[in-house]
């Protein structure tokens, strides 16, 4: 941060964090200063087919992508289908302590092995009846007289590569690239106070939109929108001060941070900090009270400590401020957004919706702390949004469908701009949209090896 910056994102973060109960870890007060040159992209990224095909080859064929939730498939023989550009995979859990995945095309004529998850003793052809066990070795087809030339023991299933981590699985089909944890690069060390291997999936929504997948993406890396798209949190989210995170020599993971319980710099009136206390509340509750000398961000962060404790039986007492509140968003190249912190455990992950690059599928995920006693919860079903309906008809996603209504209600206007627009690029602030020159940078190094 320059001298001439001193009220954006680094600094007051820093302030909120020395302020906190207990050191936080050193990731937490780490500050990228690593931002990417360029200041624009080619709009043809968000609107050529060419582009579209060329991620095809060179980035989804590439990439360590999450396809699940492990407790999506908690017992041998359940799976998924992880449906990504150029390529669905069957995610299947083969073992008690083993998932795999495999190319969900027949090797007779093709067909789909599954279109939909759900639990499997096999892997059957709904076609002609050809049939894997769930570890991909062959267990036969009808007349198998006709078929002298197929070799059982070698006539397996293709399989893409699988990774696992904070309870996700990972896939992908580069059999030749990283491993998952070089991949992840900083990742799972900025995790380590917040294992969500440790958390269960309870809301799992799922929705198209009508953009290009880096269109909806972006949507979702940075504040600066608050203004103009969430203007009801004005009072209660600093969005001018949020923290965004570039590493020097990172190229898949950045972050944001983002306070709650102080007021936007573009609430042009004071805004008392009873006021801020009670714009919280979606009701008045009148024995949430800032006492004399203290603050809303204080009296806020106390309140989640107690209800963590409440729901889960766990001690909460320790974590910070900021973990107790404050939106600490990472994300994961190309398309991974995992939350930290327990205030808004939220997860997105965004992909194009099929072979339609002017289309995107977008999943959100809530992932609760577990109880400290009592059984697992079972993941939550995933919900599929039908045309026309809206977040906020998840009753599962609570408060939050409102405002990933607002967040989405802009995206069409973004993409019928970037459509019609004449000029051939995208002009990029150099800090409050440093996440996405960050995630451009990356990209362009992919499509151009």
């Amino acid at each position: 941060m320059t001298p001439t910056e001193p009220r954006h994102g680094a600094r007051l973060m820093q302030e909120l964090l020395d302020h906190d109960t207990r050191p936080v870890p050193p990731v937490l007060r780490a500050v990228g200063d690593a931002t990417p040159a360029t200041s624009s992209v080619p709009r043809a990224r968000y609107t050529s087919r060419a582009v579209h095909d060329l991620e095809v080859d060179r980035v989804w064929g590439r990439v360590w992508q999450m396809a699940c939730r492990q407790e999506q498939i908690p017992e041998v023989g359940d799976s998924v289908v992880y449906d990504a550009p150029g390529m669905s995979l069957v995610v299947v859990r083969s073992t008690p302590d083993e998932i795999r995945a495999f190319h969900n095309s027949c090797l007779h004529r093709g067909t789909r092995l599954r279109s939909q998850p759900g639990h499997v003793d096999e892997l059957r052809c709904p076609f002609h009846g050809f049939t894997w066990n769930l570890d991909g070795s062959f267990a036969g087809m009808p007349c198998p007289w006709d078929f002298p030339h197929v070799e059982a023991s070698s006539f397996c299933l293709p399989e893409a590569r699988v990774g696992t981590w904070g309870g996700f699985v990972f896939v992908t089909v580069d059999g030749a690239g990283p491993s998952l944890e070089d991949y992840l690069e900083i990742l799972p060390e900025h995790f380590a106070s917040w294992d969500l291997a440790d958390r269960y999936l309870s809301a799992h929504v799922v929705r198209v939109v009508p953009c290009n997948w880096k269109v909806a993406l972006e949507a979702f890396i940075e504040s600066y929108h608050t203004v103009a798209v969430h203007p009801q949190l004005l009072k209660t989210s600093g969005d001018t001060q949020t923290q965004y995170d570039v590493y020097e020599g990172v190229r898949h993971v950045n972050r944001m941070i983002t306070p709650v319980g102080i007021a936007s710099e573009h609430v042009e009136a004071g805004v008392a900090e009873q006021d801020i206390l009670d714009a919280m509340f979606l009701t008045k509750d009148d024995a949430a009270v800032v006492p004399e000398g203290g603050s809303a961000r204080q009296v806020l962060a106390e309140r989640t400590r107690r209800q963590l404790a409440e729901r889960t039986g766990g001690d909460y007492s320790s974590i910070t401020d900021c973990e107790a509140l404050d939106a600490i968003e990472y994300f994961v190249f190309p398309n991974f957004v995992p939350w930290a912190g327990y205030t808004t455990p939220l997860v997105y992950r965004f992909r194009p919706h099929g072979d339609d690059h002017s289309a995107a599928v977008m999943d959100v995920m809530l992932l609760e702390p577990m109880p400290v006693s009592g059984p697992r919860p079972p993941a939550a079903p995933t919900r599929h949004l039908a045309a026309g309906e809206r977040w906020a008809d998840a009753p599962e996603l609570g408060y939050l469908g409102r405002i990933l209504d607002q967040d989405t209600a802009t995206l069409a206007r973004v993409q019928r701009g970037l459509d019609s627009a004449s000029g051939p690029d995208v002009t990029l602030a150099r800090y409050q949209e440093s996440r996405i020159r960050h995630f451009h940078a990356t990209l362009g190094e992919y499509l151009e090896s």
